[in-house]
């Protein structure tokens, strides 16, 4: 045996054997480390595999590396098989379920998530099989699920990636953008002032014009009723009694609907 394969077997056996010793002591950091560093280009291959340039790769080489954690633990040699073949699926797991889980812009039930590829496949067999675009039913039928799983999952597909309320879309043709969110509508609460106003005129109008003064002073102006009594020239005790009568003229006549009212 050359000295490149006797180092190649050694340094197989001391990770075996680490990984016995990590899985007796778990919480063993510096024999966790070595492990970590030993497949750490494992972890990384397998989530470029994934991400394919995008911005998700530090995400799914993290991820990746709670499902070679998993493997350490749950690695059993006794069945024979090599720890790479067991730990490889172990990460792709952690990897799929964080992309399944993680990357849609809007949550959707799981059952959504896993119908959607193989609505994809199916249509993609059909297509081949009846040389022609599938439809609903049949996606169904060869699925064996209803045709509202099929129609909601495929609406649903669209949440996949969602735009950014601050994404950019051409306003004019002169290349003028603006973003989503200034298309957004938003409440005016205008009309309802204007309702409320309108109500409040037509209410006032069952007042006597020393009652709508008093109302005037005491609550639009937040006048006392000793000042309105003063500026007014009454007493004190004739305004308590004007605004008192004046309230429940009001109050009677807002009993009326607003529809009614501003007839």
């Amino acid at each position: 045996m050359s000295t490149e394969s006797h180092q190649r077997l050694h340094s197989k056996e001391q990770v075996y054997a680490w990984i016995d010793e990590l899985q007796q002591d778990p919480k063993n950091e510096e024999i966790q480390t070595n492990l970590v560093l030993q497949y750490q280009d494992l972890v990384h291959s397998l989530a470029r595999k994934f991400s394919k340039g995008k911005s998700i790769h530090d995400d799914l080489v993290q991820v990746g590396m709670i499902g070679l954690l998993a493997a350490f633990r749950r690695y059993d040699k006794t069945f024979g098989r090599s720890f790479e073949s067991f730990a490889v699926p172990t990460i792709v797991g952690e990897i799929k379920r964080f992309i399944r889980d993680k990357t849609w812009s809007v949550h959707v039930p799981r059952r959504i998530k896993e119908l959607g590829p193989r609505i994809k496949r199916a249509v993609e067999e059909l297509t081949t099989s009846l040389q022609r675009s599938p439809k609903i039913a049949e996606i169904a039928d060869y699925l064996e699920v209803s045709e509202e799983e099929v129609l909601e999952t495929m609406e649903m597909g669209k949440s996949y990636q969602a735009l950014s309320v601050d994404s950019s879309i051409e306003a004019d043709q002169e290349g003028s953008t603006v973003t989503l969110l200034d298309l957004v509508g938003s409440n005016d609460d205008g009309f309802d002032q204007i309702d409320k106003r309108m109500l409040l005129e037509k209410a006032f109008a069952v007042l006597s014009e020393r009652e709508r003064e008093i109302l005037q002073c005491t609550y639009f102006e937040n006048l006392s009723q000793k000042e309105t009594g003063e500026r007014l020239d009454i007493s004190q005790m004739h305004v308590s009694r004007l605004q008192r009568r004046a309230l429940e003229k009001l109050k009677e006549a807002l009993r009326v609907t607003p529809s009614e009212a501003l007839r």
